[in-house]
């Protein structure tokens, strides 16, 4: 035994001489990506066991390297991997900076729309999809909305050919189907959602997380057929100035701007804000209308946050938003505002939101306040029509979430008082107020099933209690297949002037024939994800089956009467059905494609005069939809190219009386759109062009030689309205050390 601890003891002496006698040196430096430093990657040197990870500023440090050509590995969730050769010299440090690329999308993605707490992609019981600021650089668009179409069955829908108001179709449903949320809370809803979406710069956004299917259970009225949260993102990962500029050949300016100034150790704030201008008259389609509207819109955001005790929650944000819009003949100008000769759409909007969270300072950090007020202010001419409106909402969730055992429960009470006016013939002053009680609870059957159950109970006052429960599980199936099924109900309250305002815009004449009733839903969706390896790279299949039953769906009706827009709860039922696939694929080389496809079936079925069951296909739902985008980085060039696009299938389309008879059904187009970035030290440079084949439809109007008549329209507006165009632009950063 003793003879065996002396061998030992040489062998150990031997290798303590042998470093000291070879030749080495060290490697320190800090990991961080285009905006802050990275805490807790790990980083590795090739071909050794040695290993580390960057300390919470992001800084690492290694002793006793061998001198020559050694390779750095870092790793870290939620980035690219990083790979970089340095040339260590015997007795010399070298500093080295490294910079991670974000993925465009990642299972380890953190998210919290789905189960409104923070998890895994990977992890949660729902499928949600996550769009990433650096995806959104991919293609620079001037409002959210263009930017989320870029996922698989998220469709953009213009519905005024005239001003430009469109909305969101998840999976084949309509835009007020879809719940749009900022940093959780459902402020962007009813008179907002009108012209709103347009004002939500990307520059504030960290990330955008989708989930499709209803998820009234969580958040009330309008989640039927999807979520859209719009992450903020948070002061501490914000650099201390960051720009962002583009210019189009179509005379568009977009301007964004960020300043995030060192307060001291507790509390962080970030000032940022978006300016865009749009002012050419654009009438490519020769009907005397502009193309699409003109724009002055500049939008202010600031966030602050505390650091408390124990990691406490405390941040309130604020934003600001303002706009003139005018859409219109070419001869309008400010002073024709409500002239009954000279047609114009003139929309002045003023909105101001206060969001909030805090943590409670009770024990083990289970109870939180969420919280939201908006003011949204509409003034506006639809010709010689004047339309002005006020609304405010004020929203709060008292939030307690505990763990049992196997058991993560969460459990939330929510009030919910808004006010509505406007000066149309209904002459509305609402004032409601809506409380609603909801409990959650996730439920961990062994490694790798997840139980999911939740019920939600509302109050309205013109409708009494509305109950939605939902059940979703979650299967993994070996290592790399999960299997996700959701069921759920949704109920939607119709706001009329958002559903449709061509009463305003139009000549057409809205009707409701009824007392509106809520519409209620019953989804049911499954998800099969696998992550799989091949050609040397890695990629994901994601398969989806969905389907969803309305009663009480309330539908206009453009048929029955040309001048008419008839809007009642549908005696029959509707129907949403479809499929849809999607890959993601990195490459072994800086190669990624992201493809998918949705294949759709959404009808109505009632009964006619005879007692006959007819179905009746949605206006402006095309059968298939299909997404791109293909990403190469030329590393030693520091350049990269994305090209994205998206194509759409045939839709149907309202009919209209001859002598303005229009086709009735759509034809196939795609849009797609090229962008290269060169990286110059702490700049980048782009410049691309946008609908690449110069693809558009024609005028969205009927009769627009008689915008004042009683057969012009609006409405027959089915694909892209502005055709080519080239921009440049410009993005800096300055990083905090």
């Amino acid at each position: 035994m003793k003879k065996r601890k002396k061998i030992i003891l040489l062998i150990t002496s031997f290798q303590y001489v042998f470093i000291a006698l070879a030749q080495t040196g060290s490697i320190k430096g800090i990991v961080r990506d285009s905006i802050a430093a990275v805490p807790f990657a790990n980083i590795g040197i090739k071909g050794t066991t040695q290993g580390t990870t960057s300390s919470l500023e992001g800084y690492f440090l290694f002793n006793n390297v061998p001198s020559g050509e050694q390779e750095l590995i870092v790793s870290v969730l939620g980035y690219e991997k990083f790979r970089k050769k340095i040339n260590v010299e015997n007795g010399i440090t070298a500093d080295v900076s490294i910079i991670l690329t974000p993925s465009s999308v990642s299972l380890d993605q953190v998210v919290v729309t789905g189960t409104m707490k923070e998890t895994f992609i990977s992890a949660s019981p729902v499928k949600v999809e996550v769009i990433t600021q650096k995806f959104l650089q991919t293609n620079p668009t001037n409002n959210i909305i263009e930017a989320v179409q870029t996922v698989n069955g998220v469709q953009e829908q213009i519905n005024c050919g005239v001003c430009g108001t469109n909305d969101i179709h998840i999976n084949g449903m309509e835009g007020p189907y879809t719940l749009v949320l900022i940093d959780g809370m459902p402020i962007m809803s009813a008179l907002a959602t009108v012209y709103g979406f347009n004002g939500i710069p990307t520059s504030l956004v960290d990330r955008v997380e989708i989930i499709k299917g209803p998820s009234s259970t969580l958040y009330g009225s309008e989640a039927v057929g999807g979520v859209i949260n719009i992450i903020s993102t948070k002061p501490e990962k914000m650099p201390v100035i960051g720009f962002n500029t583009y210019y189009t050949s179509h005379r568009e300016l977009n301007v964004d701007f960020a300043v995030t100034p060192k307060l001291g150790k507790k509390v962080t704030t970030t000032l940022s804000g978006n300016y865009y201008r749009n002012q050419y008259r654009m009438d490519f389609n020769d009907d005397n209308f502009t193309d699409i509207p003109l724009n002055n819109r500049f939008t202010l955001f600031n966030k602050w946050s505390i650091a408390r005790k124990e990691h406490r929650i405390a941040n309130i944000a604020l934003r600001y938003y303002t706009e003139n819009r005018f859409g219109g003949v070419l001869q309008w100008q400010p002073e024709n505002r409500g002239s009954d000769t000279i047609y114009g759409e003139s929309i002045y909007t003023n909105r101001l939101e206060v969001i909030g969270s805090y943590q409670l300072p009770v024990s083990n950090h289970h109870l939180r306040i969420d919280y939201s007020y908006n003011f949204h202010d509409q003034n506006s001419y639809y010709g010689k029509t004047p339309y002005s409106a006020q609304q405010q909402i004020f929203f709060s969730n008292l939030l307690w979430n505990r763990k049992f055992g196997k058991h993560d429960v969460l459990t939330g009470i929510t009030l919910r008082y808004q006010t509505y006016k406007d000066n149309s013939l209904a002459n509305p002053d609402e004032r409601k107020f809506i409380p609603g009680i909801f409990v959650q609870d996730e439920y961990s059957i062994g490694k790798s099933s997840v139980l999911l159950a939740g019920v939600r109970l509302d109050h309205h006052e013109n409708h009494g209690f509305i109950f939605s429960p939902r059940l979703s599980f979650k299967q993994k199936i070996g290592t790399y297949t999960s299997v996700r099924l959701n069921s759920g109900t949704g109920f939607r309250l119709v706001h009329l002037f958002t559903e449709d305002h061509a009463a305003l815009t139009g000549a057409r004449q809205v009707v409701i024939k009824n007392n509106l009733e809520p519409e209620q839903s019953y989804n049911v969706n499954l998800n099969i994800n696998h992550v799989y390896s091949f050609a040397k790279g890695t990629g994901t299949l994601d398969v989806d089956a969905f389907y969803t039953y309305f009663t009480n769906k309330i539908i206009p009706d453009y048929t029955t009467d040309p001048n008419l827009i008839i809007y009642d709860n549908l005696s029959g039922f509707g129907v949403t059905r479809g499929f849809a696939a999607s890959i993601n694929h990195s490459f072994g080389f800086p190669l990624k494609i992201n493809v998918g496809g949705t294949f759709q079936d959404v009808y109505q079925v009632t009964e006619n005069l005879l007692g006959e069951k007819v179905k009746q296909k949605q206006l402006f739902t095309p059968a298939f939809s299909g997404t791109f985008v293909v990403g190469y980085k030329f590393r030693k060039l520091k350049l990269s190219i994305d090209y994205t696009g998206r194509v759409m299938g045939q839709q149907k389309l309202p009919h209209y009386d001859a002598p303005f008879t229009r086709p009735e059904i759509s034809p196939w187009f795609t849009i797609q759109n090229v962008q290269l970035t060169k990286e110059i030290k702490s700049f980048s440079v782009y410049a691309g062009v946008k609908n690449i084949f110069n693809w558009t439809q024609s005028s969205p109007l009927v009769d627009p030689a008689n915008p004042f008549g009683k057969d012009f329209d609006t409405a027959y507006a089915w694909g892209p309205l502005q055709v080519r165009r080239f921009f440049v632009g410009l993005r800096w950063s300055l990083i905090r050390k």
